[in-house]
């Protein structure tokens, strides 16, 4: 069925209309009783807008070439998050003119590249079940005090993003926190807030477990796997 003259006509006004506006249009983390996120919507800036200089370097240019031969001709939005991490490293952080060259660059649609900006160190607090059965509450009250920030928030300085996320794969040692790209783990509220300190000061705390263990065990030492293996044909039956 064919749409009428004038309600192509004003289909064509819309599309018009929301297409100057789209590039305000970030993607949303809704906020809810849990406050998992919040609603953002980009505003141009003197410092961010589509006219603030942003062009990868020679370097990355290659490293991008690199990325998509990873990735199956035709499906250059897997790519989106790789690119996007690798602007955010170069220049510290995404301002629109640099997603609007990652979709140049990719030939994706721009809401496929907008996303929420967060700050210089990216505290990501897991609560799934087992953090949560260390009693994490404690913690997660002495960083929200420390910064002054509850969940999708970042701190007026931009250094901080807080949010909640889901199982980041070290049980065996929680509570953890993932910031950017480092680990910390079986954390105490002291603990994380030395870590926010260090961060403060331009230090990368070591990624470690912060009780001083150096393995995936429990809090009272190894309970197996105490002796080195037996080798190969051990327990085997003799016939075999």
């Amino acid at each position: 069925m064919f749409l009428s003259t004038a309600l192509q006509a004003r289909t064509a006004i819309l599309a018009t209309h929301w297409g100057k506006h789209i590039r305000n249009l970030h993607k949303t983390a809704v906020q809810n009783r849990t406050a998992r996120g919040a609603l953002f919507v980009h505003r141009d800036t003197p410092e961010n807008n589509p006219e603030t200089p942003f062009d990868f370097t020679p370097e990355n240019y290659k490293r991008i070439e690199a990325i998509v031969k990873n990735y199956p001709e035709g499906h250059k939005a897997a790519v989106v998050l790789p690119v996007l991490d690798l602007a955010q490293r170069q220049n510290g952080w995404l301002p629109i003119s640099a997603m609007n060259k990652v979709t140049e660059i990719l030939q994706v649609p721009p809401m496929r590249v907008y996303e929420v900006p967060v700050g210089k160190y990216h505290i990501q607090v897991c609560t799934t079940t087992h953090c949560m059965l260390q009693n994490p509450n404690s913690m997660l009250e002495a960083i929200q005090k420390k910064l002054g920030i509850k969940f999708g928030e970042t701190t007026p300085d931009k250094l901080f993003t807080l949010i909640e996320v889901e199982c980041l794969g070290a049980c065996v040692n929680a509570p953890v926190v993932q910031i950017n790209d480092n680990y910390y783990e079986d954390l105490t509220p002291k603990d994380i807030e030395e870590i926010i300190d260090e961060l403060k000061a331009g230090k990368i705390p070591k990624p470690e477990p912060r009780s001083g263990l150096f393995f995936c065990e429990p809090a009272g030492g190894l309970t197996s796997l105490t002796e080195p293996p037996k080798g190969p044909g051990f327990g085997m039956q003799a016939g075999l």
